[in-house]
């Protein structure tokens, strides 16, 4: 039977707990400390930490081989010395075997993340489990992802294998490593750390031990978060076969709470909403929210036409009011065209910005008045206009006019360098200019246009990614696609501070 809308819980489930291996779950720091001084031939001090703690193995081996040596031959021997360690010397952190008992008996499926090669991970596996630890339902190794820790890759990765999202799920780390690592995927953050050590902040919960730590508690953590999404429908989705199951998986596969939609196709907010269980809110033909949170209040003009904006004000977890806003701005002239096919100056394409900057200035005008100067506020949306923080040769205005106005680029802070993580969400469809004349079959440009701003008051950004599931066929054969959109969505993690605005 589906839950009605009004019946929402704003509880969030404990769907995983995500364990690092070494100096969380066995006290192996130590030996893997023994084993690089062993292979360094001299005693490690604090500044070698940083190269150390938490690291691949690789990593280390490159750092020690800059003072002279094979990189391949120094990986090879801290594999050796430290495996031997752990056959002989492997001891459970306090607190560990009864934690991963609790989470057995509760059916709390349990991941292995770790920065270690398959070949060490396997060991520890097989030590922990004739200690009578329960079976990790995953492991992701080093072996495992292109990136490992403090990339978010490993555990996406194990999300991905649970079938879970990662702001249901929480990760329990001892170095500053992993826990760059868990919360740039989105997870809440236990952190107990060995060696080094790790600060207190909003959404992440530092222990001395794992000893009485329960399942109860990890439970509470989950909603700390709210992770909120942008997404373009793409005219309703309607592009697409059956986009309608497509959407709600995709916003399942999200870990979202919160959804800002465009293109909504005049429906598709309420019966996304009533698929999911969610409150919602929609003005005019072309915009929505969804919430798993109860919407409080509804925000700016109902009758909004085509391009422009609409609020909600969401209760979360019963204490936080924080204000949701969704904006679509008009299409054209559109700069990466004008820039990239038409190679016009700066100062032009700044000057033909002129519609869309009135259209963000009257939005933020908008919630700067319903917000007041305490409430936390997330902007969300399809600008049709790139960013200044990636093309840095323009000034683009309408992001910096958000800036201005206080508001964060959600991405920019979790990804600050445009080069190895550019983010494009304009379009996982078109590698090839889609429309006919001269511009035909050149190469589209790929910018990121879709965004998730925050004002700060009481948010922090954990972590933020774009998403695109399966691997689109290119435009026009587009009719079976796993993703129902032209646009990629963007998904951010905030931790929320407890301070409500009410």
């Amino acid at each position: 039977m589906r839950e009605k809308a009004s019946s929402v819980t704003t509880e969030l489930p404990l769907s995983a707990v995500l364990f690092d291996m070494d100096g969380t779950l066995v006290d192996t720091e130590g030996l893997w400390w023994e084993a690089v001084e062993q292979v360094a031939g001299r005693p490690l001090t604090e500044a070698d930490r940083p190269d150390v703690l938490g690291r691949p193995v690789e990593h280390t081996a490159a750092w020690l081989a800059a003072a002279g040596g094979d990189a391949d031959r120094l990986a090879a021997a801290l594999h050796r010395e430290f495996a031997d360690r752990v056959l002989t010397g492997v001891v459970p952190r306090p607190g560990a075997l009864a934690l991963l008992a609790a989470l057995a008996r509760e059916g709390v499926p349990t991941a292995l993340v770790t920065a270690s090669p398959r070949a060490v991970a396997d060991i520890v596996l097989r030590a922990l489990g004739a200690l009578g630890a329960p079976e990790f339902a995953v492991s992701v190794t080093a072996d495992d992802t292109g990136r490992t820790k403090p990339e978010p890759d490993p555990y996406l990765a194990a999300c991905r294998a649970l079938g879970v999202a990662p702001a249901h799920c929480v990760a329990v780390e001892d170095t500053p490593t992993g826990v760059a690592s868990a919360e740039a995927a989105g997870c809440a953050v236990l952190a107990v750390p060995s060696l080094a050590p790790i600060d207190a902040v909003p959404g992440r919960t530092v222990l001395d031990g794992l000893t009485g730590v329960t399942p109860e508690r990890l439970r509470a953590m989950t909603g700390r978060h709210l992770t909120v999404m942008s997404w373009n429908l793409w005219l309703g989705g309607a592009m697409v076969e059956d986009h309608r199951a497509k959407q709600l998986a995709a916003i399942r596969a999200s870990g979202a709470d919160i959804v800002g939609l465009q293109e909504t196709g005049g429906t598709a907010t309420r019966e996304l909403a009533e698929e999911l269980g969610w409150h919602h809110h929609h003005a005019g033909e072309n915009l929505g929210l969804l919430s798993r949170h109860p919407v409080v209040a509804r925000l700016g003009d109902p009758d909004v036409g085509f391009y422009g904006a609409t609020g909600a004000r969401v209760l979360v977890d019963g204490e936080r009011e924080v204000d949701v806003w969704t904006a679509h701005l008009h299409p054209t002239p559109y700069g990466p065209y004008e820039a990239d096919f038409g190679g016009l100056p700066a100062d032009e394409l700044i000057a033909h910005e002129g519609v869309r900057l009135e259209q963000l200035r009257d939005v933020l005008r908008r919630i700067a008045e319903e917000a007041g100067e305490e409430r936390p506020v997330v902007l969300v949306g399809d600008f049709n206009a790139p960013s200044h923080l990636d093309r840095p040769d323009v000034a683009w205005p309408v992001t910096r006019a958000a800036e201005a106005a206080g508001f964060r680029d959600s991405y920019r802070e979790a990804r600050p360098d445009p080069v190895r993580d550019p983010g494009p969400t304009w379009s996982p469809i078109h590698p090839v200019h889609p429309e006919e004349g001269e511009r035909a079959g050149r190469p589209e440009p790929q910018d990121r246009i879709d965004y998730v701003l925050h004002n700060g008051r009481g948010l922090r950004v954990l972590g933020s990614r774009t998403l695109v599931t399966g691997v689109p066929a290119p435009w026009p054969a587009v009719a079976a696609n796993e993703w129902p959109s032209d646009h990629a969505a963007v998904v951010t993690t905030f931790a929320l501070g407890r301070r409500s605005a009410r």
